[in-house]
């Protein structure tokens, strides 16, 4: 429920509305995606991390320069093979390294990153994709467990940014979030507690006659 509605307070109540899709907390940190079927990729960690252990010592200059070389390979040879699988859209838990992200605007690969842990999951769920990882299937071959992204664009509600995301139609499942506007957030929160009760109730006479 958390992550299906975005409260919006210092608006009227009547600014209210459903939108098709989802709004992620995220920000766009490269490209500007454009067109319809974007082919999206879904990223639950830093893609570029250092050889060896999770945290990377460096103690000199010569280490230094040598990681920067290892990183710029690294991250080029990761987004290459995303390119070459006509992937378009990068959806990123945390915060993906600069380089990376130089490499994807070079490549025409657009970045949203700063999703949460729960935002993951949630387009893990919407979309049936599990995290892409550089090491999953062949790390040489296609990419194939992706998503098809319909559009993804920024979003400013008040004073947050978003990104709006919509999913093609071929997706079986299609998601929609409540935007609530209020003149304080809590008046909200009591308008976002009684429809969360709703769609409860309706859940539970759902199941019933199901039965």
């Amino acid at each position: 429920w958390h992550e299906l509605h975005v409260a919006v307070p210092g608006l009227p109540l009547a600014r209210s509305r459903l939108l098709a899709g989802l709004l992620l907390r995220g920000r766009l940190a490269a490209g500007h995606p454009t067109g319809s079927n974007m082919v999206a990729v879904v990223v639950a960690q830093p893609l570029l991390a250092g050889p060896g252990d999770a945290e990377l010592e460096l103690r000199s200059e010569a280490q230094l320069q040598a990681w920067q070389r290892w990183a710029a390979r690294s991250a080029e040879a990761i987004v290459g093979r995303l390119q070459s699988s006509h992937v378009k859209l990068l959806l990123s838990a945390g915060k993906q390294h600069e380089v990376l992200i130089y490499f994807a605007e070079l490549y025409g690969i657009a970045v949203v990153e700063g999703l949460s842990p729960e935002e993951i999951t949630l387009l893990c769920k919407v979309t049936g994709v599990a995290p892409f990882t550089p090491e999953c299937h062949d790390a040489q071959g296609e990419v194939t467990d992706v998503a098809v992204a319909a559009f993804c664009q920024p979003l400013l509600l008040g004073s947050e940014r978003y990104v709006h995301l919509g999913f093609s139609s071929t997706c079986a499942f299609q998601p929609h979030c409540l935007i609530l506007c209020g003149p304080a957030p809590g008046v909200i929160e009591q308008h976002a507690d009684s429809l969360q009760g709703a769609f409860k109730m309706l859940e539970q006479l759902s199941e019933t006659v199901e039965q």
